[in-house]
């Protein structure tokens, strides 16, 4: 069909266009196997003209589909006629499969049989998936709603949220009783709820040496633990579960269920302790603790069983990360000399008397800071300081496993690697984001770079310097030493991901007294 046919009709029905190209080639020149060539296309100025040519050999036959719209008069909205041919509803919805949300909707206008298949739960859900990561709701949550429904009114709330107010926010100043607040961490599940109605429950730790669970929302203190003897250093939770392990000054660690005035399990460690992550896997809770001897526990949770011990480093294990997937365990020690290493956590979790822990190191010294990049769980970003001028750069591994002649070894491939410029001040803090794209902040500044070092964003909203970073798919939140806090949303123009400034709220803003109850 000639280009020339094929012009926009009114505005309520704008151009939609789909292009799926043949995935490979056959020995014999032709195309592969599949779906091949799918064209969606707005017509005439009278009406909607929509082709699917396709090859396709997994159906056992070939299709040549068309489906028109005609406009009933002027000003008259356009209504679908008849289909030549009706295509299956495995291949209509494989090719629905690749549109975006706003399209699916629109092709779900074309008739009865297209609607109902474009609004099938598989391709909401994947969509919400796609936008929102990992969700945990089961049909028996879901209810009477479908996918759509929830994509659409999470949609909504987001849009919502983007357009807010600083005077649409509550600021709760927690009163003197609590003292400071040394270690906060969500205890409340990040779980979507149908109803829109959702707790948000943090635990956090204070400088009396107490645990406490508030209700953020309500301003309730929900429980508190006994005085401990010593300074609680690292707090680590398991919502899933309604779990939290608090780890003190003196090597102690405790799991509590934030509803018993004592511990559920207990146990000392015999050297100080530097690190300490938990994490869910599909085999239950595990905790893994890093020791000033360069040490790694690994306990089985609620009870604190000890599973294994690996001896890391020669000096303290600083960091210790989790990877998205739970296969990966990231740890280093913050020292100029030493080699971070990353292990595959079933070694660690699953130990064989015969065989030390599956490990390799990577080629990346003065390591200070590192993170595991969302949707891609087995690339991490390490940020480190090199050189007598103390210069912050950034590199990018991909990491897999390969099994050779029945051994197992960990490979890692460097991706991308680049130095900050001279003038930017050592950042503070730093996240990786999807589409390989790294956020930090230096200074008073916040910064979006690729993985390759190309500088997308720096921007300025805080008059103090940053000191909290947090990264979603969603939002970038900033907090400064004034308190004060600004949120950015992630948007996207012409394909390039960028963060757009949605609100600021400065110290004692609309700031409510805390009313303890």
């Amino acid at each position: 069909m000639s280009q020339g046919r094929h012009t926009n009709v009114a505005s309520r029905f704008p151009p939609l266009i789909i292009w799926i190209q043949p995935q490979g080639r056959g020995q014999s020149g032709g195309q592969a196997r599949g779906l091949h060539t799918c064209s969606l296309f707005l017509s005439e100025p009278d009406g909607l003209w929509v082709e699917i040519l396709t090859s396709a050999a997994d159906f056992g036959q070939a299709f040549k589909f068309r489906a028109t719209w005609r406009r009933e008069g002027v000003g008259c909205g356009l209504r679908p006629c008849k289909m030549e041919t009706q295509l299956p509803d495995l291949p209509v919805a494989r090719i629905f499969s690749f549109l975006d949300p706003f399209s699916l909707l629109q092709v779900s206008q074309v008739n009865k049989c297209w609607n109902r298949i474009a609004g099938s739960d598989h391709l909401w859900r994947t969509l919400y998936l796609k936008r929102w990561g990992v969700c945990n709701l089961t049909s028996e949550k879901l209810g009477t709603q479908t996918w759509k429904q929830l994509f659409l009114h999470q949609t909504k709330a987001e849009r919502q949220m983007a357009l807010a107010r600083p005077d649409d926010f509550i600021c709760r100043a927690v009163t003197a009783d609590l003292e400071i607040f040394e270690e906060v961490a969500y205890l409340s599940r990040n779980d979507f709820t149908v109803d829109g109605q959702k707790r948000s429950i943090v635990c956090v730790v204070s400088s009396k040496c107490m645990f406490y669970t508030l209700d953020v929302q309500e301003g309730v203190v929900l429980w508190s633990s006994p005085a401990q003897r010593s300074r609680i250093e690292y707090l680590a939770t398991i919502p899933q579960m309604n779990l939290a392990i608090t780890l003190d000054t003196k090597g102690t660690i405790k799991v509590w269920n934030c509803q018993d005035r004592e511990a559920l399990a207990v146990f000392a460690m015999p050297r100080a302790c530097s690190s300490m992550e938990a994490f869910l896997s599909k085999d239950g809770p595990f905790l893994m603790v890093g020791d000033s001897g360069g040490d790694i526990y690994a306990f089985a949770l609620p009870g604190l069983k000890n599973i294994s011990k690996v001896n890391a480093f020669q000096h303290s294990v600083n960091l210790l990360h989790c990877s998205p997937d739970k296969k990966w365990v990231f740890a280093c020690g913050i020292h100029e000399h030493i080699l971070p290493k990353v292990f595959l956590a079933e070694s660690l979790l699953k130990p064989s008397e015969d065989s030390v822990p599956l490990s390799l190191e990577l080629p990346c010294t003065s390591c200070c800071s590192a993170c595991w990049t969302p949707r891609a769980e087995s690339r991490i970003t390490l940020m480190f300081q090199r050189g007598a001028d103390k210069a912050m750069g950034f590199t990018t591994f991909d990491l897999a496993t390969k099994s050779t002649e029945g051994h197992t070894v960990i490979r890692a491939h460097q991706v991308a690697n680049f130095q900050l410029a001279v003038g930017v001040r050592s950042p503070l803090q730093m996240a990786a984001a999807a589409e390989g794209l790294i956020v930090c902040t230096s200074g008073l500044y916040l910064f979006l770079f690729t993985i390759d070092g190309l500088q997308l964003q720096q921007l300025q909203h805080h008059q103090t310097l940053i000191v909290n970073l947090w990264v979603d798919s969603l939002h970038v939140l900033t907090a400064s030493m004034d308190d004060s806090l600004h949120m950015y949303m992630w948007e996207e123009k012409g394909g390039c991901p960028y963060l757009k400034s949605c609100y600021h709220l400065g110290r004692g803003q609309y700031c409510e007294p805390w009313p303890m109850r």
